[in-house]
C-alpha cells in the first residue's frame, strides 16, 4: 500500500514521496507533508522559472530564490509564474 500524506498544498489525503528531496530538515518537512502530486507540480514550475528566468543553479540567490518561491508553491501562497505561459485546461 502506498504512503499517504496530509498534502499541505491541497489539504488532502494523498499519495505522499517515496524518499525526502532534499537532505536534513527541509526534506523531512517536505517528506511529510507534501504529496508526490504536489511535489511533480512544483518540479514543472521549478523548470519553467529556470528556463524562463535564466537561472543558474551555480548562483546562491537564483538557488535561494527558487528556494522561497518552491516554499510559496508548497504552501499555496502566490508565487512567481513563467511570463507568458497558459496552463492547459
Amino acid at each position: 500500500m502506498a504512503r499517504t500524506v496530509f498534502c499541505r498544498k491541497y489539504q488532502a489525503t494523498l499519495p505522499g514521496l517515496n524518499a525526502p528531496p532534499y537532505p536534513g530538515a527541509k526534506g523531512l518537512d517536505i517528506f511529510e507533508h507534501v504529496s508526490q502530486k504536489a511535489w511533480g507540480e512544483w518540479q514543472k514550475q521549478q523548470t519553467m522559472l529556470i528556463n524562463e528566468k535564466q537561472l543558474s543553479m551555480m548562483n546562491a540567490e537564483h538557488r535561494r530564490y527558487l528556494q522561497e518561491e518552491m516554499d510559496k508553491f508548497l504552501a499555496n501562497e502566490d508565487h512567481d509564474k513563467a511570463e507568458g505561459y497558459v496552463p492547459e485546461e
